[in-house]
């Protein structure tokens, strides 16, 4: 195993419009979800999720050059949460329709979360598939997305992303 690469450091000069908000209202739901940079440099996921009009979720995903991963087995990542459920999502390729996904509930204090490559089950618009977890062998995109099934607010607080 290599040691650790980074893949996405947060900071006060990160330019933020390499992130993409993705909020349901491309299925005509209501939710609105943003990614700004804080004054400590950290990102900040926040918004508020709605229920209405079929709606329920709010993402933001960076995509990256696609680099081979096969040489690395978990990401490992540093954020701070509201309490509230989220997934850290992941593909392969740009192309790819689905996601690999892992949930996680990172508290309300600064934590450091280590997902394996094999914890991190494939879906498509909700729905498991019936095919192998995440291998590990190229990533084209990251992304965190919050929908519990109910009107809330919240807030995320990333630092990094790295793979180990």
């Amino acid at each position: 195993m290599k040691e650790s690469k980074n893949i996405f450091n947060f900071s006060n000069s990160t330019k933020i419009e390499n992130w993409q908000v993705v909020n349901d209202e491309v299925m005509g739901g209501m939710s609105m979800g943003l990614i700004q940079i804080n004054p400590e440099g950290n990102g900040v996921f926040s918004g508020h999720v709605s229920l209405d009009n079929n709606g329920g979720f709010c993402l933001i995903r960076h995509d990256l050059e696609r680099i081979e991963v096969d040489n690395y087995s978990s990401f490992e990542i540093r954020l701070k949460g509201d309490g509230k459920k989220y997934q850290f999502r992941c593909k392969s390729s740009d192309h790819q329709r689905h996601s690999y996904i892992y949930t996680f509930d990172p508290g309300k204090i600064w934590t450091t979360i280590t997902i394996p490559f094999e914890k991190m089950e494939p879906y498509f618009r909700g729905d498991t598939l019936k095919m192998p977890n995440y291998h590990g062998d190229f990533l084209a995109q990251v992304a965190f997305l919050i929908g519990n099934n109910k009107d809330e607010n919240f807030n995320l607080e990333i630092d990094y992303i790295t793979i180990k």
